[in-house]
């Protein structure tokens, strides 16, 4: 009997609609809290557990990109986008078009992963574009702020 029986506030809210707006509200606000915290994590991850060992030519970097051919110029190259792409996803007028940058770099990652090392770590940048794409289409109203702030007043 209990599952049928609804409660007042329940039979408020669907006759008013505006009634439900609170709690819409907080969904909201849960989720812009959700997707800021994934922002900084993947902020966290790209600028120190990926850009840092390029940068300071960690010997296991500087090994994987002999492998590849690509020296240092090329791990430095990649540890500075990557240290970029992870501070820009901290600014609010940057951050879609940040994790953009960083979609299209692991797009690269996976195709040097499947090629150069036989596909072994090939997963984990397929695994950050999901929450990067979602970032990016989340955060796409900041485009046309960018934008706006590129383009010369007149």
């Amino acid at each position: 009997m209990a599952e049928t029986t609804a409660t007042a506030a329940d039979l408020a809210a669907s006759a008013d609609p505006a009634a439900a707006a609170p709690a819409r509200g907080r969904r909201a606000q849960v989720a812009r809290i959700a997707l800021r915290s994934v922002q900084v994590l993947l902020a966290l991850f790209y600028g120190i557990a990926s850009a840092l060992p390029k940068l300071i030519a960690h010997p296991s970097a500087v090994e994987s990109f002999d492998k590849i051919g690509w020296g240092s110029a090329g791990m430095y190259t990649i540890g500075a986008l990557e240290l970029a792409g992870a501070m820009a996803l901290l600014v609010p007028a940057l951050q879609s078009l940040a994790a953009m940058a960083l979609s299209a770099l692991m797009v690269g990652a996976f195709i040097v992963q499947l090629t150069a090392f036989d596909g072994q770590y090939a997963a984990t940048p397929l695994i950050l574009i999901v929450p990067l794409a979602l970032i990016a289409w989340a955060r796409r109203g900041h485009n046309a702020e960018l934008l706006r702030l590129l383009r010369p007043t007149r």
